[in-house]
Formats: structure tokens, C-alpha cells, sequence
């Protein structure tokens, strides 16, 4: 025999001689039963190893002069969308009169031939073909007494019938139908204006805000500011006898990026679990309002609280992300490792006649309105204080992991080899009084 070790005495798993062990046939069953348990139990370790679960943290919201974006798709089947005008205002001071950049317009057939979209092409109301490249180079068009927009294209002129409006806007001046204004004349605009009555409109696009009380609304009209006053251009809106109406569909408002669908799923999960509300976008596919006359303002407040979701594989340092302001329009909030910071939403929201009275058709005839005002559609939305951190984070570490398999294995084969003696000594103790029997 080979030399003993030092380390023999400390042995804690002494062996037994082959010649020593015996076999049984339940031992067999007990060994098979055994290690599919071990299998079964290890798989679930493993899928628990797997599992990310999401962490909810509430903090208050140390953000300063952040910004966010608000990403919008509605519908306008009764208002051509020559007369709608979006623009944005806020505490700070800041106004966006007439958004264009990074929203569309899209006419739609009126809707007694199906409401259907209009080709791309028919959708400016000036044609390139009729402004004025083909004119004269030395022709500088009149401003009619309004200063020239710094955006001419000739600087100094009014060479286009949309160089006048600007112009105009620019002035505090109504601009009506462009009657007496030959820009307008040559290019048809009251023509086209008048094609347009019974058309509908869907706007669809982002906008970039500051992260501050504000409002965003879509109102007949060129806009512009007087003085301290926001007013619209309403002449067009007010002389056609095409009574338009502000009834609206709403198929997308959020504020921030989307949550990725399997996110949402989980959070959804988590929060049906404790019984609250699970909707991000509570005005998703909002169904047609009714905006049976043409001086209804529809007036839509929503608070809004940030959700910062920062992914397992990776953290992201949120120090530079004020400073990517000039990010394209559309990735403002979500970062290369996975992290999306976005908003949650609730929605109060109540509409009036401009001609004033009382809310007794909704059942509070104690409610007064004044009379006036600009029709139209109001998104007023108040930033929340407080900050909800979603983390994801592995259910297990993976020390965990290999605690809890050696845990499953050590403690089935313990139980098995305990059911087994105990199967072993049954049946010899069975085996003996049948032999005292006989």
C-alpha cells in the first residue's frame, strides 16, 4: 500500500470496500428518480439565474435646464391643414410659432370620398413650379408696407406669396386671402384655399421642449406674438362658409422615447400585480371627439412624471446627457448601452363652446365659461418633481447561482439516500419476519 498522507486522518468522505456495498433494485429507482429531480431543479436554478427583474426607485428630480421630447400623431378629418398652425410655449419664456421642423402635414380627402391621404406631391399649397424661379432676377416683389421676413430668399423682397404671410405675421397683420397681392395672385393661393375647405389633416411628428410647465396646441391661423399676447391669424378661418369643426383622433401622444415592448411587459406585469394603472400613453388611439361646432377648444392637461429605465448589461453616466441637445430629433433620451429615459402620463381633459355658458350638457350646469378665445385643441403639461429609476438588475448573482445549484444536488442526493436506507431497512426487517413465519 502506498504511503499514507498527512492529510489521510482529515478525510471527511470515507470509502467503503467495493466488496462491502450492496445493490438493490429500489436503490436503482431511488438513483433515476433522484437525478431527474437534480435536472429539474437545476434547470429552474439556471432560468432564475437568467431572469432580470426591474427595481423601481423613487427620487426627486435634480434635472436643470434638460430637455424632452413630445412626439405626437392626430387627426383632423373636418379642417384643411392650410389653417392649422402648431406652436409651443412655456414658463421660461421660450415660444416655437408655427412648428414645421420635424413635423408633417398630410391632407386628407374629405370625408365623403373616404378620407383617404392625399398624394405627396399635391400637398404644398405652393407649387415650386409657380413661385418665382422663372420670374425676372432683378424683380423684387413688395412687402406691402410690412418689413421684409429675415428667411426671404432675396433679402429685402417678398418674392413668394409665403415670403408676404411671413411678412405679415411678422408685422401683427391679418393676411386674409391674399386678395390685391400679386405674389398671391400668380400662384392661385385663394384658388387652392378654396379647393382645400373640405379637407381634412393629419399632423404627425416630434417636437424638442424644455423640461418645464408648457403647452402645446393646434389652432387655426398664423400665429404670432403681440406684445405679451399669443394671438392667430382667424380671418380665414372665420370668413370661409365651410363650417370646419376641431373633432380629433388621437393615435399617438407620449413624451420621451417608447419603451422597448418587452419592458412595457414587464412593468405592466409588475404593476398589474399591485393593482394600478399600467398605461405609459393613456391618449393612444383616443376615439373621435365630437366637436359639433366649429368654436369648440378642447383643452387636454397632463402631468407627467420621468421614468428613467437603466438596463442590466451596462450603466450609463448621465452627466453629458444635457449636453446632447443637438442630437437628431427622435434619439433625445435613449443612450448606446440600452438606458431610455422617458415619461409616464395622466390625463385630465375637458372642452367649451366659445360662445360661453355652461358645462349642463356634460352634467355640471354649476361650471361657467366666458365667451371668446381661439378655437382649437390645448395640450397643457406639468413636469412632476419626483424621478422613478426602473433598474434592471439580474435576479441572481452568479455565486448565487452556484450556491444554489451545489444546494439542490448536496440536498437531493441526502433526501434520496435517506429514502433509500430507509426502503433498505424496510424490506430486510420484512424479510425477517417472514422468515420467523415460516
Amino acid at each position: 500500500m502506498p504511503p499514507k498522507s498527512r492529510f489521510t486522518r482529515l478525510d471527511a468522505f470515507t470509502k467503503t470496500v467495493e466488496d462491502a456495498r450492496i445493490r438493490t433494485t429500489s436503490g436503482g429507482i431511488v438513483t433515476i428518480v433522484s437525478l431527474v429531480v437534480v435536472f429539474f431543479l437545476a434547470w429552474g436554478e439556471w432560468s432564475d439565474y437568467r431572469r432580470v427583474e426591474v427595481h423601481p426607485e423613487l427620487i426627486v428630480d435634480k434635472g436643470r435646464g434638460e430637455r424632452m421630447e413630445i412626439h405626437l400623431n392626430i387627426t383632423f378629418p373636418r379642417i384643411p391643414c392650410e389653417l392649422l398652425t402648431l406652436d409651443v410655449m412655456d414658463i421660461s419664456g421660450e415660444q416655437q410659432h408655427g412648428v414645421q421642423h420635424g413635423v408633417t402635414k398630410t391632407r386628407l380627402r374629405p370625408q365623403s370620398e373616404g378620407g383617404g391621404d392625399i398624394d405627396t406631391k399635391a400637398v404644398a399649397l405652393h407649387a415650386r413650379d409657380e413661385v418665382a424661379t422663372h420670374l425676372d432676377p432683378s424683380y423684387c416683389g413688395p412687402c406691402y408696407g410690412a418689413q421684409p421676413p429675415p428667411n426671404a430668399k432675396k433679402p429685402g423682397c417678398c418674392n413668394t406669396c409665403e415670403e408676404v404671410k411671413d411678412a405679415y405675421a411678422q408685422a401683427a397683420w391679418a393676411f386674409g386671402r391674399g386678395e390685391g397681392i400679386e405674389q398671391c395672385e400668380r400662384e392661385h393661393y385663394s384658388e387652392k384655399l378654396d379647393e382645400q375647405r373640405n379637407e381634412g389633416c393629419r399632423i404627425e411628428g416630434g417636437l424638442r421642449v424644455n423640461k418645464v410647465i408648457g403647452n402645446f396646441h393646434i389652432a387655426p391661423g398664423r400665429s404670432f406674438s403681440n406684445g405679451n399676447m399669443h394671438v392667430h391669424d382667424l380671418k380665414n378661418y372665420w370668413d370661409t362658409p365651410t363650417k370646419h369643426t376641431f373633432s380629433h383622433q388621437i393615435h399617438h401622444l407620449r413624451f420621451g422615447p417608447q419603451l422597448p415592448d418587452n419592458l412595457h411587459k414587464k412593468l405592466d406585469a409588475r404593476k398589474n400585480m399591485r393593482g394600478r394603472s399600467t398605461t405609459f400613453n393613456p391618449l393612444d388611439d383616443t376615439p373621435p371627439g365630437d366637436g359639433t361646432t366649429s368654436t369648440t377648444t378642447t383643452c387636454t392637461s397632463s402631468r407627467s412624471c420621468p421614468h428613467r429605465t437603466c438596463r442590466w448589461a451596462g450603466r450609463k453616466t448621465w452627466a453629458g446627457f444635457r449636453e446632447e441637445h443637438h442630437a437628431e430629433l427622435g434619439s433625445f433620451g435613449a443612450s448606446a448601452d440600452g438606458s431610455v429615459e422617458t415619461h409616464q402620463y395622466s390625463v385630465t381633459s375637458h372642452k367649451r363652446s366659445l360662445a360661453g355658458g355652461d358645462d349642463s350638457a356634460e352634467g355640471h350646469q354649476e361650471r361657467l365659461h366666458a365667451r371668446g378665445g381661439i378655437p382649437g385643441v390645448f395640450f397643457s403639461y406639468d413636469i412632476s418633481p419626483m424621478k422613478v429609476i426602473n433598474r434592471e438588475e439580474k435576479a441572481k448573482s452568479f455565486l448565487g447561482f452556484i450556491a444554489g445549484l451545489c444546494a439542490i444536488v448536496g440536498g437531493t442526493l441526502t433526501v434520496a439516500a435517506a429514502i433509500d436506507r430507509a426502503l433498505f431497512e424496510g424490506g430486510v426487517r420484512l424479510k425477517k419476519m417472514r422468515s420467523k413465519d415460516l
